[in-house]
């Protein structure tokens, strides 16, 4: 007997009860709660057309996804059925302009990305790796024939792309890379190693950045799925963001013809144009999975009962709720005002970091008490809490550390940098 049959042999007892009977008390995440975390009122903050794209992509969002996230999250499998629900929005491309991407406000663009969080923290990182850093890195570092060719396919999601910066050796110290591009008669050669790559096992358009083995600086190449020499496999036991499919990627010898080196970046520097973008709309994740998980126990407390009342009637919980709504509050203005810096050419990347850092520093607090709120369905995928929590983990890591986006901004405000431990900048000093 082969042994997944001996193993099914040995199963005792019935297939999990359907959680309508299981636990008729309260009402699970597959039907999404309404909004109910919009207290100082910030809708008032936004444009009609960011209010009407705000509800649109809550619909879908509340029809298409939340029936089917917690089996897909459970299964550690992206649902590529939803794909085309996810195009219909027409969001891919975010803030850029034409070329068949939408041109929204960098504000509209933050609430979409809050939006789809709110439901799942999975399909929102989908979104941002493909949108807010492969095409946005097309968008303002290719020529135009390398826009024409590629973005109107990426915007309407027939062609999906993936970011490949991270390595195995260097996450906050990405500057340091070891990836190399050769330059060969018609194009280069690349050779190297990713890791944690979002998109990446099913991936159209890889971007991958390289040390240009001639000039020492870093370069960006678009790399085609199927590519002689690349192979991408998918990174296993992940306990937060399982539907997305981060993959490590493997180069030997990957020739890129000329035609796919984008010309736009030279150094490493050159990289912040994109992550300043990216930054703030990662900083507006945090905010949509802690309106889910408020608006979740919001519901959750209502229906459910002990000691004969509902849990919303104990002072502990109302006192624990209240906490998680104030911190949602602060998150939102924080996450607007960042936006309105950027659109009047104020923001630095401080500013950016600063917003990160601290949005996903609120939320943590945020799902935490939500999760505290709960009791032991808080561990169950089914009422969103117990996945909010988990997913909002690596989203505290990536894009700069919560640790690393603080010391961006601390250099910024002090002038003093203090990345590298005292006792190693010290030594180097003494060499020199």
């Amino acid at each position: 007997m082969a042994d997944s049959a001996r193993i099914n042999a040995q199963k005792i007892g019935l297939p999990a009860m359907d959680l309508s009977i299981a636990f008729p008390q309260a009402t699970p995440a597959s039907v999404f709660p309404p909004s109910a975390s919009d207290y100082y009122q910030f809708d008032d903050l936004l444009s009609a057309e960011e209010r009407s794209l705000r509800k649109k992509v809550r619909e879908v969002m509340h029809r298409e996804v939340a029936p089917i996230m917690a089996e897909y999250w459970e299964k550690a499998e992206f649902p590529f059925h939803i794909v085309p629900k996810l195009a219909d929005l027409a969001v891919a491309g975010g803030t850029i302009k034409g070329f068949g991407c939408p041109g929204l406000s960098i504000t509209g663009s933050a609430i979409v990305t809050a939006e789809i969080a709110r439901v799942d923290a999975s399909c929102s990182t989908f979104i941002l790796v493909h949108s807010s850093l492969a095409m946005l890195t097309i968008a303002l570092c290719g020529s135009e024939a390398q826009k024409e060719k590629y973005l109107p396919s990426l915007a309407k999601l027939k062609t999906i792309a993936c970011w490949a910066l991270t390595e195995p050796d260097y996450g906050s110290d990405a500057s340091s890379l070891k990836t190399t591009a050769t330059k060969v008669a018609g194009g280069w050669v690349l050779n190297g190693q990713k890791r944690w790559i979002g998109n990446s096992t099913f991936a159209d358009l890889l971007v991958i950045f390289a040390r240009n083995t001639s000039t020492n600086q870093i370069n960006a190449f678009i790399v085609k799925k199927g590519s002689p020499g690349l192979k991408v496999t998918k990174i296993e036991n992940k306990i937060g963001l399982r539907m997305v499919q981060n993959g490590d990627i493997l180069m030997k010898d990957v020739f890129v013809p000329d035609e796919d080196k984008l010309a736009g970046v030279n150094s490493f520097q050159d990289t912040n144009k994109v992550l300043a973008v990216s930054r703030v709309m990662v900083a507006w994740q945090p905010i949509g999975i802690a309106m889910g998980v408020f608006d979740m126990c919001h519901r959750y407390l209502k229906e459910r009962k002990q000691f004969g009342a509902p849990l919303a009637a104990f002072q502990l919980n109302q006192e624990k709720l209240v906490r998680m709504l104030g911190n949602i509050q602060a998150m939102l203005l924080v996450g607007w005002r960042l936006c309105k810096l950027y659109e009047s050419g104020k923001m630095t990347t401080g500013h950016a970091s600063l917003g990160k850092a601290w949005t996903s520093l609120k939320a943590r607090e945020v799902v935490s008490l939500g999760r505290e709120l709960m009791g032991g369905n808080g561990i169950l995928a089914d009422f969103l809490v117990a996945k909010a929590f988990c997913d909002l983990e690596p989203i505290f890591s990536y894009e700069g550390t919560y640790d690393i986006n603080s010391l961006v901004t601390a250099r910024e405000i002090t002038g003093i940098a203090s990345f590298k431990p005292a006792i190693l900048a010290k030594s180097t000093r003494s060499r020199l």
